[in-house]
């Protein structure tokens, strides 16, 4: 499928690992320029090299994207380069596993520090590509969130900031003034998804045969999802064949969760 978006410039925050890190490849793939930032500059020079080979240009910025001004030296840099920006992956997030099970003894800084993560980083984002996408009369903004951010489970904090995320775009969806500038807002919703270094191969690693059994026990497909897998529906969103799809939240997890 022809996703109708070569030459377009694009922006996936956390874009050097995992869920990020094939969401920029699958969008240079297409004919898309591709900026990524993350925290640590080898990473970056990894993905940006692996881009590279595929023949559009590609920006690399190392920043803290949890700070407030981030954001705005981020675009402040790709305007520089291109003075044009046409689609927003916010992928940055986590923080899933942080924090002690028993939610008194968690401190007002967990809280905060995962919201700041997931939904601040997001709403800074998405302020500050709103109006390049307005003047140019075309948008994409696909943010990635979880499971839990349509449903319950997982840890409070965590399961806030990810609903948080998904009420952003959906909200902004139904904002006439956006939507009739042809920019759509969509959620992609991951369920279970091995990314190296992260704490499901820790899991795999401690106890390989406790960790089998989990997925034959309690995974619907036996089995944990890809980042590739994600980046198919989130690149599919940022295409022109995703048109009428505004304000969806889907779920990219193999049938694991429960809501509708």
């Amino acid at each position: 499928m022809e996703f109708g978006i070569r030459g377009k410039y694009a922006l996936v925050t956390g874009g050097s690992r995992g869920i990020g890190r094939s969401v920029a490849l699958l969008l240079a793939g297409e004919g898309c320029h591709v900026a990524i930032c993350a925290r640590g500059q080898s990473d970056i020079d990894r993905t940006l090299a692996e881009i590279k080979k595929l023949n559009v240009e590609v920006i690399g910025i190392a920043t803290d994207l949890t700070k407030p001004d981030s954001p705005r030296d981020v675009l402040e840099k790709i305007g520089n380069s291109w003075g044009a920006l046409h689609i927003l992956v916010n992928n940055v997030g986590g923080g899933g596993r942080w924090g002690q099970p028993t939610v008194e003894d968690n401190s007002d800084e967990v809280w905060l520090e995962v919201y700041n993560k997931n939904t601040m980083t997001a709403v800074r984002f998405t302020r500050e590509v709103l109006p390049w996408m307005r003047n140019q009369k075309w948008g994409r903004i696909v943010t990635v969130t979880s499971i839990y951010g349509k449903e319950g489970g997982g840890r409070p904090w965590f399961n806030m900031a990810k609903a948080a995320q998904t009420s952003l775009m959906k909200c902004l969806a139904l904002d006439r003034d956006i939507t009739r500038c042809n920019i759509t807002c969509n959620s992609v919703a991951p369920g279970p998804i091995m990314i190296p270094g992260t704490g499901w191969e820790n899991e795999q690693k401690n106890d390989p045969v406790a960790f089998e059994r989990m997925m034959k026990d309690q995974l619907t497909l036996g089995r944990l999802g890809t980042p590739d897998e994600v980046a198919n529906v989130v690149g599919f969103l940022c295409s022109e064949r995703a048109s009428l799809v505004n304000g969806a939240a889907i779920a990219v997890d193999g049938g694991e969760s429960r809501s509708f």
